[in-house]
């Protein structure tokens, strides 16, 4: 350690082994408070470098750096709760705050996990801790919390403790689009959605809007700003007025068909510019440090257990390549567990070993065998409480299209065994904006599509109507994250007697071709009811790409035209195929509608930028559904407000 002007030594710990050893002084004290002083004292590289505390300059410096150590440990699992110690003589050192582990009062829970688990279990291990989840009540919201501050917040429970169990999870990689669209939903809302209340992690408040919106009968719980935020839209929907539907061709320009992914905005943020994320470290930890907690709360959760060096190498670092990279990594776990059984020259502060390890087994055979963790066993596992919000992830990557198919099957199974451990009732549901789980119809459309059969459904069309059609399914497919069904409609010949009536088949003409159009495309979250029906006859159903199908439904839409209230709003350049030429106030986008009932969320949800929409028709249905939503949001059956 360096000397200081004053005679002090200024802080330095070169190899990192503070943080381990502040962890070791707080876990043999449990369920002891520790004042600022007595971790001062106990702690070598503290009592080193700042002694007794005696002055402000070293109360100061201490304070710094012991925050900076607890929010490392805070930031990969290991939380440190604090309290304000009742008052007593200065002199007895009660004049800080005190700390301690933070626990919690259940206890955690130890499983056992597969080597081809790890892959799913690091990609829901990500979701659980970026999206804030509980099967408890909730927390209240500080008053004076930012507008902008993330709803999202890095849970501090426990995903080391996971690690402890499953070996190997931080070497794991995520996939990038996973991260790109999990890390672009910073913000987390409660939406009731048929009764059962879902998590929603979501960009801004228009894309909370939009969700809502796309999901009839749905109502934002949680919290308020969202609620707030979600109506001042629908006020702005009501006001609308009708566009001019002309375009000058000379000053247009096409957005690109592309579809860009959006930039998260921080909420009610000004809506033209776009805010990158910043991109914070992976939850799968990498440094000395990180890697010495992972394999202390590992040791400590198989005290007794006998482990190869060769094996913690593998699961702590990650596969070796070559058998010099083997020897290497073998060298830097002896190396930790050298370090994690360190003495310091005063056996009354912390650096004293966490482990009693068999050093004879070690030497001859490279095995490790530890004993004696001071408590840290405390620390391994996982609460009940974070059980469930992993169980809902991995549940929600099963069902959504964020994962390969067979990670997702996987992720099934692993479901399964999951579930058995959660009580009934105590697993949330959660959901990415623009990223929905498999429809309930999901299982029956490809039932029919297997079985080469027919589907007597029963959905809703882009005006809010029921209907009910007789059709072949031919293909699921996922765009922007929302599940489509391809049907063929000429199905007459096919179907039986009693059930042609509801055989419909269109006869506008398909500008693509210049033939009738006997494909249709719908949402399935829209099939309120299906059915699978023997043909009385094989059913030809041509291929169609789901390139072809989607330029298909461009082509037969509506033509529509809204004007912003300023330019270059990323909204409008999100757009695809969309014209823009700019007009006295901002801007004037046409675009073709294949759905109306999308027309009409998109515009509820940027209606803040908005100040007029053509034609008519769409317009008198934008001013309708904003009108019903703000009646229902006002109260609900007590006569209490909801939304």
């Amino acid at each position: 350690m360096a000397e200081g002007t004053n005679g002090r030594r200024r802080f330095s710990d070169k190899w990192g082994k503070h943080e381990l050893d502040v962890l070791a002084v707080l876990s043999s004290a449990f369920p002891q408070w520790l004042t600022s002083r007595q971790i001062a004292q106990r702690v070598k590289a503290y009592a080193d470098s700042y002694g007794e505390l005696a002055d402000q300059a070293a109360k100061a410096a201490f304070a710094k750096q012991f925050q900076r150590d607890r929010a490392k440990l805070a930031a990969m699992g290991i939380a440190i709760e604090s309290r304000q110690p009742e008052y007593s003589s200065k002199s007895e050192g009660q004049d800080f705050a005190s700390y301690r582990l933070q626990l919690g009062d259940e206890p955690r829970i130890r499983l056992r996990f597969e080597q081809d688990d790890l892959p799913v279990l690091a990609a829901a291990n990500y979701l659980a801790r970026s999206i804030s989840v509980s099967s408890t009540q909730a927390q209240p919201v500080p008053q004076h919390t930012s507008r902008t501050s993330p709803r999202v917040p890095q849970t501090p429970i426990p995903g080391l403790g996971l690690d402890s169990i499953a070996p190997g999870l931080g070497t794991q990689t995520i996939p990038p689009t996973l991260m790109k669209v999990i890390d672009s939903r910073r913000f987390a809302a409660t939406v009731d959605v048929d009764g059962e209340n879902i998590n929603v992690a979501y960009t801004d408040s228009d894309d909370l809007a939009m969700f809502v919106l796309e999901h009839p009968g749905a109502t934002i719980v949680s919290p308020q700003e969202a609620v707030d935020a979600f109506n001042r839209r629908l006020d702005a929907a009501t006001k609308l007025v009708l566009a001019d539907e002309s375009a000058s061709a000379n000053s247009a320009t096409v957005v690109s068909p592309t579809i860009s992914s959006k930039t998260p905005e921080p909420d009610e943020a000004d809506a033209k510019k776009s805010h990158p994320k910043k991109s914070g470290p992976s939850f799968q930890t990498g440094s000395e440090v990180d890697r010495r907690l992972r394999l202390m709360l590992f040791l400590s959760a198989h005290l007794g257990e006998e482990f190869s060096l060769a094996e913690l190498a593998e699961r702590f670092i990650g596969k070796p390549k070559s058998d010099d990279e083997l020897k290497k990594f073998v060298n830097i776990i002896h190396k930790d567990i050298n370090t994690l059984t360190t003495v310091s020259d005063d056996g009354e502060m912390a650096g004293s070993q966490f482990f009693d390890i068999d050093w004879s087994l070690l030497d001859a055979e490279g095995i490790v065998s530890a004993t004696n963790s001071l408590g840290l066993e405390r620390l391994a596992g996982i609460s009940p409480q974070y059980l469930s919000m992993l169980t809902a992830s991995v549940s929600y990557l099963a069902h959504s299209p964020l994962l390969p198919d067979t990670q997702r099957a996987k992720a099934a199974s692993l479901y399964q065994r999951l579930r058995q451990l959660v009580k009934p009732g105590e697993t949330p549901w959660l959901s990415l904006t623009g990223y929905e789980l498999e429809p309930h119809s999901f299982s029956v459309v490809k039932r029919a599509i297997s079985t080469e059969s027919l589907l007597d459904m029963e959905y809703t069309d882009g005006a809010g109507r029921t209907r009910r059609k007789i059709v072949a399914p031919s293909k699921i497919f996922v765009d922007e994250g929302v599940y489509y069904a391809a049907v063929w409609t000429d199905v007459l010949d096919a179907t039986p007697a009693d059930r042609r009536k509801f055989v419909s088949r269109d006869h506008l003409i398909n500008k693509a071709n210049g033939k009738p159009r006997t494909w249709q495309v719908l949402r399935l979250a829209r099939i309120e009811h299906a059915e699978v029906v023997e043909p009385i006859k094989h059913v030809d159903v041509p291929d169609m790409p789901v390139g072809e199908l989607r330029k298909w439904s461009f082509d037969n839409g509506t033509p529509a035209v809204f004007i912003t209230d300023e330019p270059d709003l990323s909204f409008v350049r999100s757009l695809p195929g969309a014209t823009v030429e700019p007009c006295q106030s901002g801007e004037k986008v046409h675009l073709i509608v294949s759905s109306d009932s999308w027309f009409v969320a998109f515009c509820i949800a940027h209606a803040r930028h908005i100040t007029a929409v053509a034609p008519d028709t769409l317009r008198t249905m934008i001013n309708a559904r904003a009108t019903r939503e703000l009646s229902v949001g006002q109260h609900d059956d007590t006569g209490t407000q909801t939304a």
